[in-house]
This record gives structure tokens, sequence and C-alpha cells, in this order.
């Protein structure tokens, strides 16, 4: 008689690399993204968490916004799309936050398992560097003395 393995709660037994990918208003929750990515064949996961700071480029940052275009979902997609082709992924999630955020709020939080640490570690920084630079998502910094800044990938 075959033994048949039941998922943990939050781990997958799916084929799809690809267990969560989002934009939300709401607080985010490294708990989510990590269980997301919960898979028995993975070794390592590697897990990455962005936080509004309170300061950038010397000067101290008193507000923090992040607003998306239309399309950031279909291009966050697409660049786990991308790492997944080039990394041999067991699970991978990325969330990023919109709307107003407070200093030590989570701004993204993404995570990569693979069956091995290193292969892990590499494809998490794949993922939240192509996240960055190609996903339009836009950061506006008002800091304390009145200026403020806009930050975005495109």
């Amino acid at each position: 008689m075959a033994h048949t393995h039941d998922a943990h709660p939050g781990e997958q037994t799916s084929q799809d690399p690809l267990r969560l990918l989002d934009i939300r208003e709401t607080p985010l929750s490294v708990d989510e993204v990590f269980r997301a990515v919960g898979d028995d064949a993975a070794g390592g996961t590697a897990l990455f968490v962005g936080t509004v700071r309170d300061h950038d480029g010397g000067q101290d940052v008193g507000a923090l916004g992040y607003s998306c275009h239309p399309t950031a979902v279909d291009e966050l997609r697409r660049v786990a799309e991308k790492v997944v082709a080039n990394y041999p992924v067991r699970g991978l999630a990325a969330v990023h936050r919109v709307g107003e955020l407070a200093v030590g709020d989570l701004a993204v939080v993404v995570a990569v398992s693979c069956a091995h640490r290193s292969e892990a570690f590499e494809a998490c920084r794949a993922l939240i560097d192509d996240l960055k630079r190609e996903v339009p998502i836009w950061k506006h910094q008002r800091f304390s003395d009145g200026t403020e800044e806009w930050v975005g990938a495109c």
C-alpha cells in the first residue's frame, strides 16, 4: 500500500513554483510569504524583507507612499517567471505594498525555496533586484525639512 504524504499547513505540493504574487494596500506578512514557498524538496529558503527606513541620502524621512502602474502585477509575474526560468526554484513568492507607509513598515517581502541554499540565495537576490528595477512601483518620499522626492523602477 502506497503512503500518501499530506502537506503541512502552508506547504505546497503543486508543481507550479509561482505561489504568491501580489501588490496590496494592507500590511504584509513575513509568515505568509515564508509559508507560501514551503516545499518538502527544498533544502534552502531565502527571504528578503524591505522596510521603510527613517532616512535616505542623509535626510530624515517623515512620510512615504508607494504607488504603482496598473500593469505592475503583470510585470511582477514576468519578473518571477524569469527567475523561475533561470534558477531551480521550488517555490517563489513576492508581495509589495502600496499606499502610505510609516517608518518600520514592511514595503516588500520576497522568498524563494530551492533544493540548495546557494541557489535560493542567488534566486532571491535576482528576484528582489529585478523587481526593484523592472516593476513599475514608485516611492514618494517626504522629508522632515519639507522637501520631497519620487524614486521609481522606471
